[in-house]
């Protein structure tokens, strides 16, 4: 059997009610979208939430069994340098791994999943992981900006442990011009909103599932789901209509909770699909962008595997309201914020440094002592243990999947942080080890001593001069 092994989906912590959004802007167009989305971070991007969902969906597998990682995104913090192999660094994979990036549409995330099938299939590479993720800039006002939400979906393919095996796939591919967005630009271009509704979503959905129907020989009733994109409440409903499926046939959609997560949406629902499927159960998910692919799944009887997984459930209940639109737009480096002279000198990582030492930066790998066991970051050549000293006996010792204990922290309002004050403190993490890092997703009024926590890859700063993502982990008190 072939398909997916694991899966885990990652949603940030804060959200914005769209009437926030509306009450700074107003609205061009019809009503807004009613709920809230999930906003990333200003200190993630879709790299640090590819990550996030990857070190989920890895955990309890032997990561030196990887052979590959696939990325997918419209919003690849890098143009010229594979982002993909940023991902793969930080959580630490072989370095003899084929890793790609997908790009340029909204399909890409399932694009990419049927890739990492082929080459598992063609035993190219026993385990594939995909990621996809988007964090997408939109102009204050427009529609997009009520729709577009921050999130990342990664899935780990095999032939061992299935969960869902890929019982086949159905593609089209058009230049269908809706949005788009030109080398060197930030913001995408919507053409007439009418156009994108009547001939884009309602016409290329419908024909991709019935594509992929008549090539199966199959009917909409041996489907348990049926997942599929489409931000317009109404058409959405009319496709689940033209298709002759019931109502509880119909993935529920997450653009009132997390919003449209482009190239990780359809993959998303998958998940959450996946989360409450029982063996036998038939799901069909189709993605959406100049074209769209549509994936068949059957549900295995090892689905109890995915419950080990952080739930999309849970994601949606951990979450801090954003109840400032100006920091929202701050966050998103659209207006100009005065850093001061403390935030004026971006003190930048050298790259040939930073390939020097990219698995103690971008790994978070330190030492462990041979001899007594004691691990340290960064790595030494002296053990720290005052009862030991051994010099060059030290191993490897990877820090990055490991939950720690917050020693101490502090407040400072006197560092430059775009969502002040800066927060940091020392960890000590389980089994040994203690280093300094800052603190984010949190409020400084709810952390306390001896609180658990756990590492977050995050951007640690953006040197714009000259096009550098500096990247490094943070501790977070666990959400869920």
């Amino acid at each position: 059997m072939l398909g997916i092994v694991s899966c885990a989906a990652y949603i940030p912590w804060y959200r914005i009610n769209r009437n926030t959004i509306y009450s700074a802007t107003g609205f061009l167009g019809a009503a807004p979208l009613p709920g809230e989305k999930a906003v990333a971070n200003y200190d993630e991007d879709s790299i640090s939430m590819a990550v996030a969902a990857g070190v989920d969906c890895l955990g309890g597998t032997e990561r030196e069994g990887i052979g590959g990682l696939y990325f997918a995104t419209t919003t690849q913090p890098y143009a010229v340098r594979q982002n993909s192999g940023i991902i793969a660094s930080a959580l630490d994979l072989q370095p003899d791994i084929r890793t790609a990036d997908f790009v340029g549409s909204t399909k890409s995330g399932t694009t990419a999943f049927l890739s990492a099938f082929d080459a598992v299939k063609g035993q190219v590479a026993n385990h594939v992981l995909v990621c996809a993720s988007d964090c997408r800039l939109t102009k204050p006002g427009g529609a997009l900006e009520h729709t577009y939400g921050d999130g990342a979906v990664a899935l780990l393919l095999g032939s061992d442990g299935v969960i869902a095996t890929l019982e086949g796939s159905y593609s089209v591919s058009c230049d269908f011009p809706d949005r788009w967005r030109a080398a060197g630009e930030i913001f995408e271009h919507v053409w007439e909103d009418r156009f994108i509704r009547d001939v884009g979503y309602t016409k290329i959905i419908p024909k991709l599932i019935s594509g992929l129907l008549k090539k199966y020989n199959l009917t909409i009733k041996d489907l348990a789901k049926v997942i599929y994109c489409c931000p317009y409440a109404r058409e959405h409903a009319a496709i689940a209509k033209q298709l002759e499926a019931e109502p509880s046939q119909i993935q529920e959609s997450m653009l009132a909770t997390v919003g449209d997560t482009g190239s990780a949406y359809p993959l998303m629902m998958l998940a959450a699909a996946l989360e409450e499927a029982k063996p036998g159960d038939k799901i069909l998910v189709a993605s959406y962008g100049n074209g769209g692919d549509v994936l068949l799944f059957q549900v295995t009887d090892g689905i109890d595997r995915v419950r080990d997984r952080r739930e999309i459930e849970k994601y949606l209940a951990s979450k801090k309201e954003l109840v400032s639109y100006e920091k929202y737009i701050a966050f998103r480096n659209i207006v100009p914020v005065e850093v001061g002279i403390r935030g004026g000198q971006i003190a930048s990582t050298q790259m040939s440094n930073l390939f020097r030492e990219r698995k103690t930066v971008l790994s978070l790998w330190g030492s462990k002592c041979k001899r007594c066991g004691t691990p340290q970051y960064p790595p030494q050549r002296v053990c720290v243990n005052p009862d030991c000293g051994a010099v060059d006996e030290m191993e490897d010792y990877r820090f990055s999947d490991k939950k720690g204990i917050l020693f101490t922290y502090t407040g400072d309002n006197l560092a430059f942080t775009i969502s002040p004050p800066a927060i940091y403190g020392l960890v000590d993490f389980e089994g040994g080890g203690r280093y300094w890092f800052d603190i984010t997703d949190c409020d400084l009024d709810s952390l306390k001593v001896g609180m658990p926590v756990e590492m977050t890859f995050r951007r640690k700063y953006l040197d714009e001069a000259r096009g550098i993502h500096g990247y490094f982990w943070k501790a977070m008190p666990i959400r869920v």
